[in-house]
């Protein structure tokens, strides 16, 4: 598959946040090839199988340390965000991935680390267009990692507009309806409810309904 280089902005959209100047990222978002430094390193995005992005930067781990380019090969992001999912009536903590199938590595882009990476299995090639990988601009990387750290998680709905509900708790507990729409930062619902033979909207917490 041809490598892609320059980043795509039309696949890869950056959230809009206020830029800083230095990040923390979560270890749970980040694998830590080396601690050495590199000024000749930076972020570059790199596609890879949905799905697979744990197992790909592990694997690019074992595979830097094996071909002792961990003084090029530094670190793996794959940008995550916490989220509360609701599921059979139960709330757990996921990270969702924010962009599924791609993957941020910071390197020093020598022939021998970038052949490193692109041959890793699980990767498709580096994102963007060109003959040679062009790095992510610093405000974009700062911004990815921003949003990664947001606080306050949000809610992961495991509905969708349109679907059939029942209801489980509350005043229209047992009565059938449809998600009309959904708000994963309040986990909130609305679901349209036949009552006196018209269909009402109520606003119900996701622990209220379950699919039908």
């Amino acid at each position: 598959m041809t490598d892609n280089t320059t980043p795509d902005n039309s696949e890869i959209q950056v959230p809009e946040v206020p830029e800083i100047q230095e990040v923390n990222v979560s270890r749970a978002n980040l694998v830590i090839i080396s601690e050495a430094e590199n000024k000749k390193a930076r972020w570059y995005v790199v596609h890879v199988y949905s799905g697979h992005e744990n197992k790909v930067a592990e694997t690019l781990k074992q595979r830097a340390e094996t071909l002792q380019l961990t003084d090029k090969v530094l670190q793996v992001l794959i940008p995550t965000q916490e989220k509360i999912q609701i599921k059979r009536g139960q709330r757990k903590t996921v990270q969702e991935k924010i962009f599924p199938g791609y993957m941020l590595v910071k390197l020093e882009l020598s022939d021998d680390a970038w052949l490193a990476v692109r041959t890793t299995q699980g990767v498709t090639g580096f994102v963007g267009v060109g003959a040679k990988p062009k790095p992510l601009p610093s405000h974009e990387v700062d911004a990815i990692m921003q949003y990664t750290n947001q606080a306050a998680p949000s809610y992961k709905a495991d509905y969708v507009e349109g679907e059939a509900v029942v209801i489980v708790d509350g005043p229209f507990n047992e009565f059938l309806g449809m998600v009309n729409s959904i708000d994963e930062e309040r986990g909130k619902v609305e679901v349209l409810v036949n009552i006196f033979g018209r269909e009402t909207p109520v606003q119900l917490d996701f622990l209220q309904v379950k699919k039908a």
